[in-house]
Parts: structure tokens; sequence; C-alpha cells
């Protein structure tokens, strides 16, 4: 294959030599000159290969140095290895000596630095979200780093942080019975920090002027929400203003937990917010029912006093009920005895409508109100099992959050039923009261009429 290689190359070159000798088309080449031409090509062919082959041999010898030298820096590196490995296992078994010496000549300080890891890591806990991090913050790395060396074996505390871990505990200890005032970073509820006096008043609450104040994070920061004003963050301002004697404050003996629940309490605008739509309209029957009734009291105690006043003389009054009766009996007087009782009749008769007008639809209020709080517990108890269908029961908070609002509407309801049934009895027993003293004048009036004409 070289062979025929190196032929077509000369061959290429007497081709180029014709070409370039073509100026003459004429004339062609003799056998003599294209011999001439394919030496040349061999020659120069031949020269090229050995040059080539003699590259070949220098790699060659190249390669196998290095092929030489890394089979001997194999046979060192296991060697070394072999070294290596009988190191480990010596050291391995001294390690294990001088650890066996170790917990030996540790004793029952090893039970002691067990107990001492444990203390650390709780009080680090607990220190995390106390109080009193905010004045000494640095406490929970010291613990921490404290915890790590106990548990490492390599390491065991020094006499300095046994002592520091003691102090800490200690502190932490009076620090709980103390009222202390000072100057602290805050994170306001529109998120930006602000340098403020505080009062931190034992592990228990934390306040500033007017607002109480919670720690989480490593830092202190308002409550979105405050509890009632007044009861509680009045005293606040008390607190920061006094320096000795007795404050009343709100204080949260559960570390927050009542807190928390009084934020999480709806105030009175939620709650009726959480009745919905059944919950309005039972506040707007209520108060359709309010003012009917203080229209009714009014009347009829006007009526009453009117009608009191006319039982004082014998002249009758056309502005009130037994004035007109009364003078139903003046203009009947020459009639009968059954005539008069059916004309005084006929007059009870007329006022009664004006003294009972709308008791009927405030005692229809009354049984309405508890109807429709009914109607809202059970939409919203529908509402429940919806949710609880959707998402499952893993979220109590859930489940209790929508029966609360559900029972909402039936506190409603029996907020303006309890109030309507009483309204409607007393004012029910005003309309009565004139009524009766009708009733009663009247046969009052038949019973001496009928005396007076015998019959």
């Amino acid at each position: 294959m070289k062979r025929i290689k190196y032929i077509s190359v000369s061959l290429a070159a007497v081709t180029a030599l014709a070409v370039s000798t073509g100026a003459s088309a004429q004339q062609a080449l003799n056998m003599d000159q294209l011999l001439r031409a394919v030496e040349q090509g061999r020659v120069q062919d031949n020269k090229e290969h050995s040059e080539r082959e003699a590259r070949f041999r220098q790699e060659r010898a190249s390669q196998q140095r290095l092929l030489s030298d890394a089979e001997a820096e194999k046979a060192a590196e296991e060697r070394r290895s072999v070294r290596l490995e009988a190191e480990a296992e010596a050291n391995k078994k001294e390690l294990g000596k001088l650890e066996d010496e170790l917990n030996e000549r540790l004793g029952s300080l090893k039970e002691l630095f067990g107990v001492m890891q444990q203390v650390a890591g709780d009080a680090r806990t607990r220190f995390e979200t106390s109080l009193t991090s905010v004045e000494y913050p640095d406490r929970t790395e010291f613990l921490e780093g404290l915890a790590k060396t106990i548990g490492s074996s390599s390491q065991l505390p020094s006499l300095e942080e046994i002592e520091r871990l003691w102090f800490e505990l200690q502190r932490e200890m009076t620090e709980s019975g103390k009222v202390v005032k000072f100057s602290a970073s805050v994170r306001t509820v529109d998120g930006s920090e602000e340098q403020m006096d505080v009062v931190r008043v034992g592990l228990f609450n934390i306040v500033s002027d007017g607002k109480y104040l919670r720690y989480g994070g490593g830092n202190l920061s308002e409550l979105p929400r405050q509890p009632e004003q007044g009861r509680f963050t009045g005293s606040t301002s008390d607190l920061l203003e006094e320096t000795e004697g007795m404050v009343r404050f709100g204080l949260d003996p559960t570390l927050g937990g009542v807190l928390s629940t009084l934020i999480a309490r709806p105030n009175l605008i939620e709650r009726i917010q959480q009745g919905g739509l059944v919950g309005y309209l039972i506040i707007a029957l209520g108060i359709i029912g309010l003012m009917i009734s203080a229209e009714r009291m009014v009347v009829l105690g006007i009526a009453s006093r009117k009608v009191t006043a006319q039982l004082a003389t014998e002249t009758p009054s056309s502005d009130n009920a037994l004035g007109r009766v009364l003078g139903v009996y003046n203009d009947n007087r020459k009639q009968d005895t059954g005539t008069l009782e059916l004309k005084l009749s006929e007059a009870i008769f007329k006022e009664t409508p004006a003294l009972n007008r709308a008791l009927l639809f405030i005692k229809i209020i009354s049984v309405v109100a508890p109807l429709m709080g009914l109607l809202g517990t059970v939409t919203g108890m529908i509402q429940t099992f919806q949710a609880i269908t959707l998402y499952g029961t893993g979220d109590p908070k859930l489940m209790a959050g929508g029966i609360s609002q559900a029972l909402v509407t039936t506190v409603l309801g029996l907020t303006v039923a309890i109030p309507m049934v009483l309204l409607h009895t007393l004012v029910s027993g005003r309309s009565k009261r004139i009524v009766q003293v009708l009733q009663e004048q009247s046969a009052g009036i038949i019973a001496e009429h009928a005396e007076r004409h015998g019959g």
C-alpha cells in the first residue's frame, strides 16, 4: 500500500512537471524524461519515509521509559499503602487503649459531663425564647459551643466554662424576679426599626409605651394586634413611668399564652362579621324591634299618665282613652242599660287597636330571631363539613374556627330574642293595664247607670 502511494505521488510530480513545462502544448515527454521524474519522486518519498520511521523509533523509546517510570511509581505506592495500613492498624489499637484509659480515669466525671451537656442544651433552648436574652444576647452561642465541646470525646470543658454555665443559670433565675427598664431596638408594625425605652417584667412580659412586645428570632417586635385598649395597654404607660412603688399591670403568667389568646379573640365587630348575611339580618330585626318597643313604651307611658290623670277628675277630656270613653257615656246618658253597655264596649274596642299596635310584630321578632340564628348555624356547619371534605380533619383549628363562626348566628339570634321577649312583656303589660282601667270604669258606669234607672 505504501509503494502504491509513493508511485501515485511520483506520477503527480511528473504531471506537475508536464504542466509546468507545457508552454509548448505540441511537445511531449519522452521515456527518458519520464523515468528521471519518477526516480526523483521515489527518492524524495524514501527520504520522508525514513524520517517518519526515525521519529517513531524515538517516540517508542520515550513511551517505554514513561511506562517503566509509571510501573516503578506504582510499586512504590503499593509499598507505601502497605506501610500506611500497618500504621493505621497500630494507631487504631493505640487509640482504643487511650480511650479505655481516658474512660477509666474519668470515672464519675463522665457522668457529670453528660449531665452538663444536657443542662447546657436545655438552657440554650430555654434562653432562645427567654425575654432576658434581649439584654444578654451572647449566651446562646456560649451554651451551644459548650454543648459541642462536652459532646466531643477529644476535648473537655474548662473550669471557666463550667463556672460560666452555673453563672448563666443563676443570672436567669435572678433576672426572672426583676422589673428592668432599658433601651432596645424594636421592630414596629410597619417593619421599621426604632430605638425606644422598654420594660421587662421578669420572664413574663416586655412592654413599651402603650404596647405589648414579643421576642422571637433574636428581635423585639410590636404585636400586630394589641389586647383590649385601656384595660391592659393603659397599664404599660404607668409601668414605664414609675420607678418605685406598686403599679397595676396586666401580667401574663403563662409567658405569652394568655396574651396570645386575648389577641386572637375577635372583638364585637369581628364577631358580627363572622355571622355573615344572616347575622346582619338578625341585628337589623333587633334594631327595628328596639325602635318599635321604645316608641310603644313612650306612647303607652304618656297614655297611662293621662288615664291616671283622668281618674282624678270627673270632667272627661278627649286627649286620652278614658276621657273619650267617658265622653261616650255623657252622650248616651238617657239610653237604657243594654244600649249604654254596647256603646261603651264599642268605645273600648275603638281604643284597643291603638293601644295594642305593633305588639304582635315585637312578639314575631322574638320568635323569628332565634330561628334565623339556627338557620345561620346550620348553614355554617354545612360549610364547615364541606371544608372537612376537601381538607380532611388534620387541622383541628380549622374545624373549631368554622364551628365557632357557625354558632355566632345562634348567639346573635338569642341576643335579639331575649330582650324582645322582655320588651314585649313590658309593653303588653302597659297596654293591658290601660285597657283594664277602661273596662273597670265602663263596668262601674254601667252598674251605676243600672241602679239609677232601676235596671
